[in-house]
């Protein structure tokens, strides 16, 4: 069971990996938007708020389809002074009672809500309120798309954890420990107390 857990998971962190380098090239697209709006707009005066909001949308969609793949890089925001405090064990049921309790639940709710918000904008053929703006359809299903995407990496990531904590493979986010603060080796430790050299 956990074989094929542990192979579904794998798939899911190759699809998030994917998706995320894909989108990672849409910042210099955004980029491109920008500068080409900023340069006609100070150079011949014109603007267009076709051009303003596609920027607006290559930028979200970086942030929605790229968050999968942090989350499987292990990139997420976290208060890693804290965390390196505690215990590698400790650290692994936190983060597998956080994807179970708190980020599985909300995944799910905004993917619940989104659909029916989704489908509401593209059956009606909803037009942003700005003159010569865009579509709003295609924006809103990125909402969809990407914590749909979401939801899965937590699934993977869950997966994975238990497997880790339960000592059927290596932890993929083990750090280095070369990487590792001597000062933060030694609380994680124990080792090299403060005496020690005065006993020895």
């Amino acid at each position: 069971m956990m074989k094929a857990l542990l192979t579904l998971s794998r798939s899911i962190d190759a699809v998030s990996t994917m998706v995320g380098k894909v989108a990672a090239w849409l910042v210099l697209a955004a980029v491109l938007v920008s500068a080409g709006n900023a340069i006609f707009r100070y150079t011949f005066d014109m603007s267009s708020n076709a051009w303003l909001e596609l920027q607006w949308y290559l930028y979200g969609t970086v942030f929605l389809l790229a968050a999968a793949y942090t989350l499987e890089r292990n990139e997420h925001v976290r208060i890693d002074f804290v965390s390196n405090l505690l215990s590698k064990r400790t650290r692994d049921w936190i983060d597998l009672l956080g994807h179970i309790f708190f980020l599985l639940p909300f995944t799910i709710l905004i993917v619940w809500l989104a659909w029916p918000w989704f489908m509401h904008s593209f059956t009606s053929g909803e037009i942003s309120h700005n003159a010569g703006g865009l579509i709003l359809w295609p924006a809103k299903i990125l909402v969809l798309l990407g914590f749909s995407l979401l939801t899965a990496q937590a699934c993977s990531e869950i997966i994975k954890r238990i497997a880790v904590i339960r000592g059927d493979i290596d932890d993929p986010n083990a750090e280095d420990p070369e990487h590792v603060p001597p000062a933060v080796r030694e609380m994680q430790t124990g080792y090299d107390k403060p005496g020690e050299d005065a006993v020895k």
